[in-house]
Order: C-alpha cells, then sequence, then structure tokens
C-alpha cells in the first residue's frame, strides 16, 4: 500500500452493514491464539533489561517452549479447542518436538515472522522482506505438511508493501490490524487479505506484563469481553479471539486461569470453535458490504 493517513480499507462503522452469520447458526466466531516464539540469547530481548546476555528475561522465554506450551495443549484438549497458533519459523529448528506435537493435535499454524526479534518494518528492501515472507512460510509448510494461510508479525509490525507481500506470498489473512469485532476485507493491490479481530485487549501480554492482572482478574477479563460480544452477537455475528503465551499463561499459577475461562466459554450456547482459515473463509464466502 501507498503511505496514507487511514487504512487499506473503507471505513463503515459496525452499525452500518450487513447481517454476518456463522456455521451452523452459532452467534460468535471464537479463535485462541497462542504464540509459539523463539528468541535469541546473543541479541538485545524486546522488554528485557537491554543487557546481551539477558539470561533471566531469556530464561522465562524458554520455560514457555520447555513446559508452558505443553500445559496449553493439555488444556486445549481438554475442552476440544483447535488453536491457530502463531509460530516463528525457527522453532521448527529449534523445538521442532512443539511443532510435532501441535500438529498431531491437529493445531493450524499461523506464520509468525522467522523470530520474535525480527519485525518486517525494520527490513530494509522490498526484496529482502519478500525473501523472509517466503522463507517463514516454506519452513513451517515443510516442517507440517501444510502451507500457513495466515500471518501474524512478530511485534504485530508491517511495512508499507507487507500487505501487499503477504498476499503475492498466499496469505489471506492477519491478525496485525485488528481494528474492529468483526473480520475487514482489506486491498492488498488486485488480491484481499482479511484481517481477524485479535489484540482488542485479551492479551495475557497486556493483562500480565503491561497491567499486572492476577490471574483470576485475567479470567474475569476474559469471561466480561465475551459476554458483551456474545450479548452483541445476537444481531449480527461477532468474532472473539484470546491471544496467550506458553511463558506468561502457560506457568503454574496461571494456567488455571486460562482452563476456567474456557471452561466458561464452551457453556455457552451458539460458540464457533473455530481456527483463523475457517473464519476468514467463511467471511469471505459472504456479501457483507453495505
Amino acid at each position: 500500500m501507498e503511505p496514507n493517513a487511514y487504512g487499506p480499507f473503507d471505513y463503515v462503522p459496525i452499525t452500518g452493514r450487513k447481517k454476518l452469520t456463522w456455521p451452523g447458526g452459532a452467534r460468535l466466531a471464537f479463535w485462541l491464539v497462542p504464540n509459539i516464539e523463539i528468541f535469541h540469547l546473543d541479541t538485545e530481548m524486546p522488554g528485557g533489561k537491554g543487557k546481551i546476555p539477558d539470561v533471566s528475561t531469556w530464561g522465562g522465554r524458554d520455560y514457555g517452549n520447555r513446559v508452558g506450551v505443553f500445559r496449553f495443549m493439555d488444556v486445549f484438549a481438554k475442552f476440544g479447542f483447535r488453536p491457530t497458533a502463531a509460530l516463528n519459523s525457527e522453532i521448527c529448528d529449534v523445538c521442532p518436538q512443539i511443532v510435532e506435537a501441535g500438529t498431531k493435535n491437529g493445531w493450524e499454524w499461523m506464520a509468525h515472522n522467522r523470530t520474535n526479534t525480527i519485525r518486517l518494518n525494520d527490513v530494509d528492501t522490498a526484496e529482502q522482506e519478500a525473501e523472509l515472507i517466503h522463507d517463514v512460510l516454506d519452513r513451517i509448510e515443510k516442517e507440517t505438511g501444510t502451507r500457513p494461510k495466515g500471518w501474524l508479525s512478530s511485534g504485530r509490525q508491517q511495512s508499507w508493501r507487507s500487505l501487499e507481500l503477504l498476499a503475492e506470498a498466499g496469505c489471506t489473512f492477519t491478525g496485525d490490524w485488528s481494528n474492529d469485532d468483526q473480520p475487514v476485507r482489506m486491498k492488498a493491490g488486485n488480491k484481499t487479505v482479511v484481517c481477524l479481530p485479535y489484540g482488542t485487549g485479551i492479551s495475557d501480554k497486556s493483562a500480565f506484563e503491561r497491567i499486572n492482572c492476577t490471574p483470576e482478574e485475567f479470567t474475569n477479563m476474559i469471561c466480561t469481553a465475551f459476554d458483551v460480544l456474545y450479548r452483541e452477537s445476537e444481531d449480527s455475528g461477532r468474532v472473539a479471539c484470546v491471544s496467550i503465551h506458553p511463558y506468561l499463561t502457560g506457568v503454574p499459577h496461571r494456567i488455571g486461569a486460562l482452563e476456567r475461562a474456557l471452561e466458561y466459554i464452551c457453556s455457552h450456547d451458539g460458540v464457533w470453535l473455530a481456527t483463523g482459515s475457517e473464519i476468514a473463509d467463511h467471511f469471505l464466502a459472504q456479501d457483507t458490504s453495505t
């Protein structure tokens, strides 16, 4: 997209759209996004102490990949969730057992850059950015047998050219923009990329790293947001998302917060437990224009 003061989509308020429907008469589409990330010990850690090596900050992240993610798998299986995991492609090289176990459990994989210390808007040229995107998609496809249809940028940062490059690489949806409670069609050259609701505050990074929530407050945050969206979805479909990280919610004193929230969500009728690609594909098949 060309530099612009507004995004690559038309402004249409949620009150001025055609009714959005979900399969089976569901009111609310719910997708769950665990972020499976790798950080380099010899690189400054995002949100860390600014030192190299930052062993304590790095070690916490490594705990998520060694222990926390497998707690996630147990909880998801208990409630029948098939998450859409945002995957740094280097996980395939360093921690392939995670990818093997997730694939065995039916997880959908969404590309999440090569590592979490690289940002698309830090890449110098379009050629380098295109090569990076293709390398990430190729590596995940090689490891899982399926090419990702979705992309979540590290730090949710894109360049002016990212959207077109992602579309050219075959991606159909992203969670980077996250400006609505329904999916949004975005113009990517002569292609369309769907922006899925992702970051509307229900993130364990916001909860635990920024506003210091207790586990009980995190459960309440998820359930309260769900209640509002579920009520509003009586008139037209909505999307709810919870973004989690194994180094944050996968620790012993917080995993119960996630389990309680998912149990609450599953107690409601009319909730479609979907993957990102399922939501995007069903949305694109509808005429939701005004």
